[in-house]
């Protein structure tokens, strides 16, 4: 039997009708699907939750629309991920009334929380503990003995640095604990990107101001990043490099695509998900069960 994988799927909301039709597809036609693989959760968050951190996602949603797509991810056995990662969550942001809703209508006890903000965290701890708990790679941990010292904390797991995906002495340290650590399999931000951190607290004082302003001054914003993008990166792991990662232990693969295009969403999911000679069809069912649902 071949081992089990868990693949952390991008936008629990922005892109609801893709997981929601790649899952069903997944339970349909588990044959032309790679062996062992599994949807380990759907991360990203609700629009206007000023705890959302990485991306910022302007707007509101009612509590019925919000029930009704946890609802729909439970009956699916994904976890949805909150990515509450907003480095600028202070005392004063705690008492939220929208944030904290969404976290009562969330505890089922499979749920899990992206942490960064020390402040937060401890107060989602404290008044949440059915969530499970996962270090964010927003943290930008680049050394060894900060990763180590990760994950002797009390995490569910720990998303690894895109920068160490292939950094081999960084791996075979982590054996030990190659269960609780995450990788982020196609990141499309530059190598050693120096802005990435600023990157973060712009979008995090976005959120938290309800404005997203000015697009943050970034190369990648030139264009319309592609899958294609992703692949060219050098932090990219190739479906050919995968399994010497599940052998060393690594199981769980995360991939991008909050804030991204559905179509570079859809393209990482038939790369990574769908076997190859079963793209074409995965893609045009993929396809026409979406164009139903939208009409």
């Amino acid at each position: 039997m071949a081992k089990k994988v868990y693949w952390h799927l991008p936008g629990f909301c922005v892109h609801f009708y893709v997981n929601q039709v790649i899952i069903n597809l997944m339970k349909e036609y588990p044959d032309k699907f790679r062996d062992g693989y599994t949807v380990g959760s759907v991360y990203g968050t609700f629009p206007g939750a000023i705890w959302n951190g990485g991306r910022a996602v302007i707007g509101c949603m009612p509590q019925s629309n919000m029930k009704a797509i946890l609802d729909t991810y439970e009956r699916f056995d994904a976890p949805v991920r909150f990515t509450w990662t907003n480095s600028l969550i202070d005392e004063e942001h705690l008492s939220d009334t929208y944030c904290n809703l969404i976290m009562r209508l969330a505890d089922n006890g499979k749920n899990q929380v992206l942490c960064n903000s020390a402040v937060l965290e401890a107060y989602l701890r404290d008044k949440y503990p059915n969530f499970e708990y996962v270090s964010s790679t927003t943290k930008r941990i680049k050394t060894l003995k900060e990763l180590e010292a990760e994950l002797e904390k009390d995490y569910f797991m720990a998303v690894l640095d895109y920068d160490l995906n292939h950094d081999e002495k960084v791996l075979k340290e982590l054996e030990p604990n190659a269960s609780r650590v995450e990788i982020l399999a196609d990141e499309v931000c530059f190598p050693n990107c120096p802005k990435r951190t600023q990157h973060y607290l712009t979008e995090s004082r976005q959120q938290l101001e309800f404005d997203k302003g000015k697009p943050f001054p970034c190369p990648n914003y030139k264009k319309t990043p592609s899958f294609a993008d992703a692949m060219k990166r050098p932090a990219f792991i190739s479906n050919e490099e995968i399994g010497s990662y599940i052998d060393r232990g690594f199981v769980n693969f995360k991939l991008v695509g909050r804030g991204l295009p559905e179509s570079l969403v859809i393209d990482s999911y038939m790369y990574y998900l769908v076997k190859d000679d079963e793209r074409e069809f995965i893609r045009e069912k993929l396809t026409s069960i979406l164009n139903k649902i939208r009409k």
